[in-house]
């Protein structure tokens, strides 16, 4: 029995908003995001899924999105960096201002999220712990990266005390 072509249909959510996924369920979701959402700080970097440029969260975990088919996404949470600020700037954003990570700044996006998600893990991250984030960034902005994590620890645990220990 042939399936009706509204059985494939993708629902998830992405950035807190729902969407529905109707095209070739082989697409990657970056092209998704990139080209009909026009959610572009999302970055193609290697296509491969090495680099990390694309790193978005799916279901609160780091993921390359140009690896990652839309056919995989039912009924997932997709987090992009277009998402990641509420009233104010997330803590790993708001170090990465304070610290001044960026060069080219083309890597940041991917870099934030794959914090982002390290930091939801272990909020007191060590210099091993940052070194696992498989993130590249060409321009060699390490030093300025592992101390922006650090930071962003740092707001976090501000934050949480300034708010009575709500997180």
């Amino acid at each position: 029995m042939a399936k009706a072509d509204d059985d494939k249909a993708v629902a998830l959510r992405i950035n807190g908003r729902a969407y529905r996924f109707d095209g070739d369920e082989a697409m990657p979701l970056l092209w998704y995001l990139r080209d009909t959402l026009r959610l572009t700080g999302t970055k193609f970097g290697c296509g491969v899924g090495a680099c990390g440029a694309c790193t978005v969260l799916v279901d609160g975990k780091a993921q390359r999105a140009c690896v990652t088919p839309m056919k995989t996404l039912a009924k997932k949470e997709v987090m992009t960096i277009e998402g990641l600020a509420g009233s104010e700037l997330h803590p790993v954003q708001q170090a990465w201002i304070e610290i001044d990570v960026a060069q080219c700044g083309y890597c940041q996006a991917g870099q934030i999220m794959a914090a982002t998600e390290l930091l939801k893990r272990n909020p007191n991250p060590n210099d091993d712990d940052i070194g696992r984030i498989s993130n590249l960034c060409r321009c060699g902005t390490y030093p300025r990266i592992r101390k922006a994590i650090k930071r962003a620890a740092e707001i976090a645990k501000e934050r949480a005390a300034r708010e009575g220990g709500k997180s």
